[in-house]
């Protein structure tokens, strides 16, 4: 059995550098390599748009922080595993060759425990807290069956519920490496028993089937869990985008916005909105039908999509209105963003063979200031540029008081 132990040793050494790598910088005060950015380089997510939208701005974790009821769910299961596997050990006197070794491991999990979830701040780890937990939830179990008689172990049910609850909160590539890391850790706990003995071929059987089952387990998990996401993101995707145009809807503007402003006031970097209006789209309603309204409105949306960036957040405000925040943007950059979008939105008016002049967009420019500026100052900015533009005869765009 010396060799696998040796590969066990190698095992859990492997997991307390792969923890040391992800704690390390994090203690330091540098960027950990596993961490998401904190910075907005790419469109929300679907899963930043449900947690926009199901808990509002102000408490987002921007990092993919797990939720406070996944926290829970993993305190007191681990609690609950701790606790009865401690007293059962302690009352049946089984293993008692072993049993400080397992009272010490279970020590070890318990304050592991405490360290992760009530002393660390939620934002320490970030999305390598799933790393962390996983890693370490495996290493514990597998030096837990090393000594609770390896093959012979009955806490093989502790990998079914570690690649579960994985596979509900990762994707399906980290829960098969998840799951590849169970099975090698049921292996190796299961060969490297302590106790001495030979294993039988119905011990050998035993832990094959053991295996197959964690895998089908696994493979089962991930499809329901994939399903389920699936179905959340198109409910998701129903409740905050704009059916007609595409673009986000009017609650998760303001959610996003109410992001931004947080994220501008933590880096100091401001932004710009914009607020636009359609001159003439009731004329075209009362001439022409709702229908080439309809149509008009989706071509701008594309336009407006076409003409911002993939961080910003381009939504449709109401009826004939849209705003936009442009992340990290000058003013005069935002100006040139709009017109930009202006000029192209005059110019599917005579693709579209209307009248010139009839399709136009009036456009208002509000800077937002991190210091000490609020959602509604830049709001009301905007609006009040957007009507300047208006009363200077429409088509134009008016840049807000700075």
């Amino acid at each position: 059995m010396g060799p696998v132990l040796i590969l066990l040793l190698i095992a859990v050494l492997a997991n307390l550098a792969l923890m040391t790598a992800v704690v390390a910088p994090t203690l330091l005060g540098r960027p950990s390599p596993f961490a998401a950015s904190n910075e907005l380089d790419e469109p929300p997510s679907i899963q930043e748009v449900s947690g926009l939208i199901a808990r509002g701005a102000t408490d987002f974790l921007d990092d993919g922080v797990p939720s406070a009821a996944y926290d829970r769910v993993v305190r007191i299961a681990t609690w609950v595993f701790i606790l009865s596997t401690a007293t059962l050990v302690v009352v049946t006197g089984l293993w008692p060759g072993t049993q400080l070794g397992i009272l010490a491991l279970l020590a070890v999990a318990g304050a592991f425990l405490l360290v992760v979830h009530e002393l660390l701040p939620d934002r320490f780890l970030g999305s390598t807290k799933f790393i962390v937990e996983g890693s370490a939830a495996i290493t514990f179990v597998s030096l837990l069956i090393m000594l609770t008689g390896g093959h012979a172990s009955p806490f093989f049910f502790a990998y079914p519920v570690i690649v579960a609850g994985a596979a509900l909160v990762v994707s399906p590539a980290i829960t098969l490496v998840i799951a590849a890391a169970a099975s090698l850790g049921y292996l190796l706990g299961s060969l490297a028993d302590v106790s001495g003995g030979d294993l039988s071929a119905t011990d050998v059987a035993g832990i094959g089937f053991n295996l197959i089952a964690l895998v089908l387990l696994s493979y089962v998990a991930m499809v329901i869990a994939r399903e389920q996401r699936r179905s959340r993101d198109a409910a998701v995707r129903l409740s905050t985008v704009d059916s007609l145009t595409g673009l986000f809807n009017r609650a998760f503007f303001f959610a996003a916005l109410e992001r931004e402003v947080q994220r501008s006031a933590r880096s100091g970097r401001g932004f710009c909105l914009l607020m636009m209006d359609l001159d003439g789209l009731k004329a075209i309603n009362d001439r022409h039908g709702h229908f080439q309204g309809d149509r008009v409105l989706r071509r701008v949306g594309e336009i407006i999509r076409a003409g911002v960036r993939r961080i910003d957040v381009a939504a449709r405000y109401g009826g004939d209105e849209f705003v936009v925040v442009l992340v990290r943007t000058k003013g005069e950059g935002a100006r040139g963003v709009a017109e930009k979008v202006r000029a192209r939105v005059e110019a599917i008016g005579r693709a579209l063979g209307y009248p010139t002049g009839l399709v136009t967009v009036s456009i208002g420019v509000a800077e937002f200031a991190p210091e000490g500026g609020e959602r509604e100052d830049v709001l009301v900015a905007a609006d009040r540029a957007l009507y300047r533009a208006k009363a200077a005869g429409r088509n134009q765009v008016a840049m807000g008081d700075q």
